[in-house]
């Protein structure tokens, strides 16, 4: 490996065995997104050599990438150089993410890595074994494979990733079919037999495997099971691959059935003793474990932990572990699992049974203690609960037995069974967490991992299955919202069923309304189940359940809750937390609940058959009644002196107060989800929801510049169009042309975002002095502005600054002559266009306004850009760009920084041009901001036209001109200008 010690390299580690993560010490680090990880992951496995830009670019995007890959690669590699050296100043070396050549490569110590130190410990682990030293080896492959936490490069795209992951996988089970070699070296046959069957069931063609699981299962004194292995496998190989198993496979066959000696190894600890006197009867030890899955997947560090606290059962008083989850979460399979690999530990026996507390008839403790002694031998029972009780706990004072108690109601029917003395242990499971069980360890089982899932779907419908429909196998298992249960069922239906493909399966679940409908087979169905756990729930939990899934937000915080419960806080609190303990209700953030997928469309379900139309309208209504008024809360408190358009409803409710632009804008982004499943909710219901619902995104609108929501938000706006017209409601009708027309503006559609925002104004009064008519006519302004019809525009934005000045609107006013200035430029009237835009600065500063006075700034820079003062205009444009970054505002981070990039230019600042535009461009890439992107490229193009890159140079142009020729406004034509130039200049001939 060509690594060396670096400064600052050594308190970093990076991850690949499992998902790709990083750490600096303790503190893990953001490795940003799985194309940004797909680059990193490709630098540390060439263990510090180059790799070219080219193969970088191969290895993320194959042979499909993306016009502007390199640019892409750029801005991943300088994301990724912030991230590993934090402290590196501005425009100096990178010392580990460095670049060579036509590329970069990673130079970290190898023990940095966690592959690295995977392939070291197990070269030293093979060494050993070669030099007798079974013991040391054994411990250094446990070591080896202890580093691994779950399938490699999760979720890092590109053919590179595809083809390491593989690489890795393999090596992973070699590793392990090696560790279980070499554990049968030193005796360790009973443990290795539960995870050879899984390895072995996971890799059926492996016949190294099959062999040491003959093995163990023959050195446990199970022949018959270890000649049925290769009974099996040769059935499997004929069928298969239409061969016979090999000579390894088949030695191991004939010397088992030879009974061939050296098959036992002497034990050193065993002694001789005298013969038992087989006059004394012998009662067999309990061994009422229900059977182990064959197709237990993932949970493998829950699986350990499980085995440690259980295999440690020892101390002044019994362990008792509880597993607690939603129904369907595997809990019962996880138990029964870790028990039978933990059974060697409890040589007196293992007791076994179903509480039955989901049920209607919970299993009477008393009744089970009875089962319980009279599988140990007590024919004489005593009558009462506390006479078996005292019993039950003498007999097993002296024993160490595994007690799994199933399905439990509550702490009350567990603790008559839990024994009195240390030796044994308890493993519990129930759907509430059993807090009243003193000392218990309590552990929440949740869903399994995507990888666990598909690892489960695949071991049901097959592994050629999946792996042909990777993308559709992903979208069942999370369509199954990764619940055991219901992955287990979608892929039974599957299996029973060879002519559907899993994209058949995945088009069937994908149909939320049905879903729950699809997860049944035979008697296993995921509505039973967690029906069970509904029926147990009190009459006003029943309703809280209910309630809360009308909004279809990720999570909701507690003042949602309160509000669509009617109920105050500490109320809504114990209702929520009382869901959160019967695991009908998920709380990982104090303070906000969220519901499992699945129960999610379960309590949905359950409003529909209610059909109580009333109570869900006053609940959506009520939530409405908080969050409209805490919406324009959050936007004085970011623009105080900003108007809003006033709502067409008189409000209810103060909202809650948010009192610094700091506090309102954390609101807004832990609250946005819930904004937007709110306003969902209430566009398809009557009109006294639809008329807050639609107030309440241009609101939004007003304060959160996202196109990444532009698609959810478009959605709403055309279902709220559809309900306006037909309750012949013109006032949300005009506001809803108006909300769609800003968003077309911001997605670059604008023509129709011309004609949205002319039928909103043909909807309002023309009289009307209101800030909805200012916005509306000064949005229309900037539309035509950007079409090239700056001619037209002009009475619209005197219409907008007329009624700004009337209602007393100065920040309005600021930003309408902002406006004015630039359509002036464009007509010619240059120098009004600059007293224009110096007026809008001015005003802006005398309203002390930061937003206001950055966008003043921003069209004071473009106006100066445009009569040939760059310098000027630079400074304004940096100052404004300060003032979007303090105020979080991406977008305009990403035009201010493009039209700098052009007066850069314009000075002859080649580099920083060229710098500032790929930062733009970046940025406008991300927020999916298509004018920006086109401004970003006109700049960058041209910078590298000056830097001698014409090849890339050319590529920005194009992609510019592409763009500009899409959105229908003028910029298209100089680009092509310069892309023509360029294609005249090359066919020139050099100079003699």
């Amino acid at each position: 490996m060509e690594l060396r010690e670096t400064p600052h390299s050594h308190a970093l580690r990076f991850q690949v065995l499992g998902p790709v993560q990083a750490w600096r010490g303790d503190q893990p680090l953001s490795l940003g997104s799985p194309q940004q990880q797909a680059v990193l992951t490709a630098l540390l496995l060439h263990h510090g050599k180059p790799v070219s830009t080219q193969d970088l670019v191969d290895g993320l995007w194959g042979d499909r990438p993306p016009p502007q890959a390199v640019a892409a690669l750029r801005t991943y590699v300088s994301r990724l150089r912030t991230v590993i050296e934090p402290n590196r100043e501005t425009r100096a070396r990178a010392e580990l993410l460095v670049s060579v050549s036509d590329g970069y490569a990673l130079r970290i110590p190898a023990e940095a890595l966690d592959a690295s130190l995977f392939d070291t410990r197990s070269a030293e682990a093979l060494a050993a074994r070669a030099a007798g030293d079974a013991e040391s080896a054994h411990r250094l492959l446990v070591s080896a494979l202890s580093l691994w936490s779950g399938r490699p490069l999760a979720g890092v795209p590109g053919p590179y990733a595809e083809g390491q992951r593989l690489r890795l996988t393999e090596r992973q089970v070699t590793v392990g079919e090696e560790r279980c070699a070499t554990a049968l070296d030193i005796g360790l046959h009973a443990e290795v037999v539960a995870e050879l069957s899984s390895l072995a069931a996971e890799h059926p063609l492996r016949e190294r495997l099959r062999e040491l699981l003959m093995l163990a299962l023959y050195r446990c004194g199970r022949q018959a099971e270890s000649l049925g292995v290769y009974a099996d496998t040769r059935k499997l190989l004929i069928e298969e691959l239409g061969v016979e198993p090999g000579a390894g496979l088949a030695a191991m066959h004939s010397r088992i059935l030879a009974a061939d000696p050296a098959l036992i190894p002497p034990r050193p600890d065993e002694v001789s003793g005298p013969e038992a006197d087989e006059s004394v009867p012998v009662i067999s030890p309990p061994a009422q474990l229900p059977a182990d899955v064959s197709d237990f997947s993932g949970r493998t560090t829950l699986v350990d932990e499980l085995r440690d606290v259980l295999r440690n059962a020892t101390g002044q008083a019994v362990v008792v572990t509880s597993l607690a989850g939603i129904g369907g979460v595997g809990k019962t399979t996880l138990a029964v699992h870790v028990a039978h690999s933990v059974r060697s530990e409890f040589p007196d026996g293992q007791l076994y049974v179903d509480l039955r507390g989901a049920g209607a008839s919970p299993a009477d403790p008393a009744v089970v203690l009875g089962d319980f002694l009279y599988a140990l031998g007590v024919a004489e029972m005593p009558d009462s609960l506390e006479q078996r009780a005292a019993l039950y706990r003498s007999l097993l004072a002296n024993r160490r037995m595994l007690i799994l108690l199933d399905n439990a109601r509550d702490a009350d029917q567990l603790t008559p069974l839990i024994p009195g003395v240390s030796g044994c242990a308890v493993l519990a499971t129930s759907r509430s967490r059993l807090a009243g069980i003193a000392g218990a360890h309590l552990i929440d089982v949740e869903e399994l991992t995507p990888d666990e899932a598909l690892a489960l779907f695949s071991a049901i419908v097959g592994e050629q299955r999946v792996a042909a429909e990777p993308e559709a196998s992903l979208a069942v298992v999370r369509a199954c919202g990764l619940l055991p249960l219901a992955v287990r069922i979608a892929a039974a239906r599957l299996a029973s069923r060879p002519r559907w493909s899993v994209s058949d399966l995945a088009r069937r679940l994908a149909d939320q309304r049905r879903r729950l409908d699809e997860l049944q087979l035979g008697n296993l169905a995921v509505e039973t189940t967690i029906g069970l756990g509904y029926g147990q729930l009190r009459p006003d939990e029943a309703r809280a359940f209910r309630l809360l899934s009308l909004v279809d937000s990720p999570d909701l915080p507690l003042s949602s809750v309160a509000a669509l419960l009617g109920v105050d806080e500490d109320r809504a609190e114990d209702l929520a937390e009382a869901l959160v303990e019967a695991n009908m209700l998920e709380c990982f953030t104090p303070g906000r609940y969220r519901y499992h997928d699945l129960l999610r469309l379960y309590a949905q379900r359950q409003n529909e058959k209610l059909k109580d139309a009333e109570e869900q309208r006053s609940a959506v209504l009520r939530l409405l009644e908080l969050l409209l008024p805490t919406m324009r809360n959050a936007a004085q408190a970011i623009e105080p002196d900003d108007q809003l358009p006033e709502p067409m409803d008189r409000l209810v409710h103060t909202g809650l107060g948010l009192t610094s632009s700091g506090a309102a804008q954390d609101w807004l982004r832990s609250e946005v989800s819930v904004l937007l499943s709110a306003v969902e909710a209430a566009v398809q219901g009557p009109s006294e929801l639809l008329r807050p619902a639609v107030d309440l995104l241009i609101v939004l609108d007003s304060i959160v510049e996202d196109p990444t929501h532009g698609p959810r938000v478009r959605r709403i706006l055309e279902i709220a169009d559809t309900n306006a017209q037909s309750y012949h409601d013109a006032e949300a009708l005009a506001r809803t042309h108006f909300a769609l027309g800003t968003l077309q503006h911001v997605t670059g559609e604008f023509q129709s975002s011309e004609l949205s925002l002319r039928k909103s104004l043909a909807l309002q009064a023309p009289d009307d002095v209101t800030v909805l008519r200012s916005t509306t006519a000064n949005t229309l302004g900037i539309i035509l502005s950007l079409a090239n019809r700056s001619a037209e525009a002009l009475p619209f934005f005197e219409q907008a600054l007329a009624i700004g000045r009337g209602i007393g609107f100065p920040i309005g006013e600021a930003r309408v002559l902002g406006n004015i200035a630039r359509a002036q430029l464009d007509v010619g009237q240059t120098a009004s266009a600059i007293r224009s835009a110096e007026e809008a600065v001015t005003t802006a500063r005398a309203s002390d306004n930061g937003p206001c006075l950055a966008d003043t700034l921003y069209q004071l820079g473009v106006v100066l850009s445009s009569t040939g003062s760059p310098s000027g205009a630079a400074a304004h444009l940096r100052e404004a760009h300060r003032l979007y970054q303090a105020q979080q505002n991406r977008l305009r981070e990403g035009y201010t920084l493009a039209r700098l990039s052009t007066n850069l230019l314009a000075d002859h600042q080649y580099p920083e041009a060229a710098e500032a535009a790929d930062e733009s461009l970046a940025i406008a890439q991300e927020m999916d901001a298509a004018y920006c992107q086109g401004l970003a490229n006109a700049a960058l193009g041209e910078a590298l036209l000056e830097l001698g890159q014409p090849a890339r140079g050319l590529a920005c142009l194009q992609e510019a001109h592409a763009v500009f020729t899409r959105l229908g406004v003028p910029e298209a034509s100089p680009v092509k200008d310069l892309i023509d130039q360029q294609h005249t200049e090359s066919l020139v001939p050099p100079a003699p």
